[in-house]
């Protein structure tokens, strides 16, 4: 019997991609939370289809994808939202917006 073929004759499917450097990208440098949930669903791929449980497999490689956009989605919208109040910060006490960008610079 082919290895490629499991008993009842169907093909063995490709295993998914994992997501597992992602996560932890996430997790080090973007949003501890989702990261975590990435990492832990990321883990859960390989031994999944190890199992031939090859959709459940796929679910957890897209659930992992899913943890780790969102994780990213939400570092993203936090440091636009940081920036946005140092700059209203800055106007509202009457500080030009140029010395703004130079102490930026200076840092």
């Amino acid at each position: 019997m082919n290895d490629n073929h499991t008993a009842n004759s169907q093909p063995i499917p490709a295993q998914p991609k994992n997501y597992l450097a992602e996560s932890i990208l996430v997790t080090l440098f973007c949003n501890i939370p989702c990261g975590i949930v990435g990492i832990v669903k990321a883990e859960s791929v390989g031994s999944l289809y190890s199992q031939g449980r090859y959709q459940e497999a796929q679910d957890a490689s897209l659930s992992a994808k899913k943890w780790c956009k969102w994780g990213f989605i939400i570092a993203l919208m936090m440091y636009i939202l940081t920036i946005a109040l140092f700059i209203m910060a800055f106007i509202a006490e009457g500080i030009p917006f140029e010395d703004f960008v130079e102490e930026l610079i200076d840092c």
